[in-house]
């Protein structure tokens, strides 16, 4: 059976560990120490890093993991990253027979030029692209991409755990309540949530079910979010993009 563990790194950061047995494969290790160290308390051999992206707290640790663990470095091929040895793109598979598992590489351009999300077995590794409730700033590319790569991740099957990189919900809750506070989903989410964290609990995974009922930036089309746009910008929006660009830019200045 597959086990997803979080090891947390930094302030808010999840290195997701998918393991099987005594081997496991590592998803974006910003920080190597905390996964070495919960490697060896467990006895885990790992079989293969994936990198979603270039960002430093997501492939920070890859040097240090590969200095005591030679393994495959997966990730986009459309991004420098100095360690990879399997660069990927849209619909490549990465097979990892000793997890029994199958990821298909799904390109979400939007945070960086190059980001990709790893999905299979009903698990999608998204990086910063969809967070809990929100989703990535725009460092590199651009609304439109963004929105086509969140609306690419929506179309998956509802009961996909989403396993994104950073404990943000919280933040992004508070957020999405400001532009729809009438969204009953939403306002017991946000207390579930909530819940979860005064025990210390994760508030990830998410489901893709949960964030298209919840997460604004996936109801761009929907009239309540439109609406909420609108007022904010002052004007009229000409469609889904316009109402994505608007949200991102609100919530980027949000407090």
């Amino acid at each position: 059976m597959v086990e997803i563990v979080p090891v947390p790194a930094f302030e808010d950061n999840y290195i997701w560990v998918i393991r099987r047995g005594a081997r496991a494969a590592v998803v974006d290790p910003g920080d190597g120490a905390p996964v070495l160290e919960y490697f060896r308390r467990e006895g885990i051999r790992p079989v293969a890093i994936l990198n979603t992206h270039h960002h430093g707290d997501h492939v920070g640790g890859n040097d240090e993991i590969l200095a005591e663990y030679p393994v495959p470095v997966y990730g986009p091929a459309a991004e420098r990253i100095a360690t990879v040895t399997h660069p990927l793109r849209e619909n490549d598979v990465v097979s990892l027979p000793d997890l029994e598992l199958d990821f298909r590489v799904l390109e979400v351009p939007g945070h960086t030029a190059g980001h990709i999300a790893y999905y299979g077995a009903n698990l999608l590794f998204c990086g910063d692209t969809l967070f809990a409730g929100g989703c990535g700033r725009l460092f590199e590319g651009t609304a439109e991409q963004m929105h086509r790569s969140l609306a690419k991740l929506a179309a998956l099957p509802g009961d996909t755990g989403v396993y994104c990189a950073h404990e943000y919900t919280l933040a992004n809750l508070r957020f999405a309540k400001a532009v729809e506070p009438a969204n009953g989903d939403l306002l017991a989410r946000d207390a579930a949530e909530q819940e979860k964290r005064r025990h210390g609990v994760p508030t990830v995974p998410s489901t893709i079910e949960v964030e298209r009922a919840t997460n604004p930036f996936l109801r761009c089309h929907v009239p309540a979010v439109v609406q909420a746009a609108e007022t904010h910008a002052g004007k009229a929006l000409a469609g889904p993009v316009a109402v994505f660009a608007t949200l991102r830019t609100w919530k980027n200045n949000f407090r």
